[in-house]
């Protein structure tokens, strides 16, 4: 599928605008910022990362559902599937971790000693690719409908993609301290991925039925037709 499929660009143009309006604020701002400015920013990164490894401990219940989108936007463009929406703890974790390459980087600038003569022209360059990392961001997480979508074509959680013929299991992970469906992908071209997880709305089990349900029948979402995502049998056999 073309990446210029239809309703591609609708969603990529805002999205990139959007990267592009942070990024000149943000680098406006920076670059209007005195050298000893940026000192304040070495004690904001200790409470940055104290927060960025706090939140990975956060485990909240999950208990939304894969959503029908007639148009879901993807890396091969536009087509009909269910989407999962980022969680709460998703965002907190992708805020985290913006927020701390952006501290981190912004402490280190301003430990650079002014007396060293390369600094001037070199510290600008270091503040404007902290702009710019932040735009890119945005545009990043804008671009595509959804943290995960299942589509005809293949398995989406972010920027990655799963075609169904290269997927030949799914169970839920198992890894001590993770959660998530862990897929076993074609041998001779990928090691085993791991999606889903704390950062999406779904739980792991209704998202493992889902791959189950079209891993071997993925034409069912390229009808155009709604799609109702099957639940999970609880222990009792009643729908989770």
């Amino acid at each position: 599928m073309s990446l210029a499929g239809p309703g591609v660009w609708s969603r990529r143009l805002p999205a990139l605008l959007a990267g592009v309006v942070v990024a000149a604020v943000t680098g406006r701002g920076l670059l209007a910022m005195d050298p000893s400015d940026l000192a304040h920013f070495r004690t904001l990164a200790w409470m940055v990362t104290g927060v960025h490894l706090a939140q990975q401990r956060w485990r909240p219940r999950r208990t939304g559902r894969l959503v029908w989108r007639s148009r879901v936007v993807g890396p091969r463009g536009a087509e009909p599937g269910l989407v999962a929406r980022r969680s709460t703890a998703g965002w907190l974790e992708l805020a985290a971790e913006v927020a701390l390459g952006a501290v981190l980087t912004l402490g280190v600038v301003s430990l650079l000693p002014a007396r060293w003569a390369w600094i001037g022209p070199v510290r600008p360059v270091l503040l404007t690719a902290v702009a710019l990392g932040l735009g890119w961001a945005i545009y990043r997480e804008a671009r595509f409908t959804g943290r995960i979508a299942l589509t005809a074509s293949g398995i989406r959680h972010g920027g990655e993609w799963y075609p169904w013929s290269e997927i030949r299991e799914a169970r839920p992970n198992s890894r001590r301290g993770e959660d998530g469906v862990w897929l076993r992908l074609d041998p001779g071209r990928f090691r085993p991925q791991v999606v889903g997880g704390r950062d999406v709305t779904v739980s792991d089990a209704r998202l493992l039925a889902a791959i189950e349900r079209f891993r071997t029948a993925p034409a069912a979402l390229a009808v155009g037709l709604p799609v109702t995502p099957p639940e999970p049998a609880s222990p009792s056999g009643a729908p989770a």
